[in-house]
């Protein structure tokens, strides 16, 4: 059984269709993807699964539950980070997470939710005093009180430094292969979306236009005859970067 279903998902915004017909299913464990360019559709879609738009047209169920007439317990069964989030200015990182987590009448762990995302030592901070890097772990962690059974990443890296980047990446698959959990992520870069997902598709014009994993998509490029115009080489400019500066956090 897949653990989200989304069957024939159509929206408009006004005139305009921006997302038409999409369907698409998610295993439990998975690291799913959604790539496309700008306007292609996919946060739109993200935004309809995770209730913060109305279905207009199609269904979708996730974890048993239908998104359009169980709104509330979907909310309560996922995690969201968007690409930008808001936070009350005047309390500390500590205060956030015990706020967020009783708004599911739950209790967490502040110090241990905060060493999951290398946050432990900025507890008493509050979030204007974070680098990029670290309000984008804080809001995963802030994602993360109600131990979600699915984790929505829409854009996670943007505006990253390669550091904060890599680091993230690392924490996207500790959470989804240490905890468990199910995660669909949006992103603009490919070479994230081939590290971190098992299955990905590709919206265009509120399409979804392929849909397998990163490695079969590969191979059927491939096997249209499609080569590089210039050689691929063993590293990148990331990874030159990346060894004479290191790996570590410069939050």
């Amino acid at each position: 059984m897949a653990l989200v279903t989304v069957a024939g998902l159509s929206k408009h915004y006004g005139d305009q269709l921006v997302v038409d017909d999409v369907s698409f299913a998610i295993e439990k464990g998975e690291v799913f993807g959604i790539l496309g360019p700008n306007g292609a559709g996919k946060t739109t879609t993200l935004e309809t699964i995770e209730t913060l738009r109305p279905i207009e047209v199609g269904t979708i169920q996730l974890d048993g539950l239908d998104v359009a007439r169980e709104a509330e317990d979907v909310r309560r069964r996922i995690g969201v980070q968007l690409q930008s989030n808001s936070f009350f200015d005047r309390l500390t990182l500590a205060e956030l997470l015990t706020l967020f987590a009783s708004f599911y009448n739950r209790t967490v762990d502040v110090a241990a939710t905060l060493r999951e995302v290398q946050l432990e030592d900025r507890a008493s901070s509050y979030v204007d005093q974070l680098s990029g890097g670290q309000r984008q772990r804080f809001s995963i962690a802030a994602a993360l009180v109600n131990d979600p059974v699915v984790l929505f990443l829409d854009e996670p890296t943007t505006g990253l430094d390669p550091q904060a980047r890599r680091n993230l990446w690392e924490l996207v698959q500790k959470l989804n292969k240490e905890r468990g959990i199910t995660i669909l992520l949006t992103t603009h870069y490919m070479d994230e979306a081939q590290v971190l997902c098992d299955r990905l598709a590709i919206m265009d014009a509120g399409k979804i236009v392929a849909l397998d994993t990163p490695a079969a998509l590969i191979k059927q490029l491939l096997a249209k005859g499609f080569k590089k115009e210039v050689e691929v080489e063993q590293a990148s400019l990331e990874d030159v970067f990346l060894d004479l500066t290191g790996k570590q956090l410069r939050d």
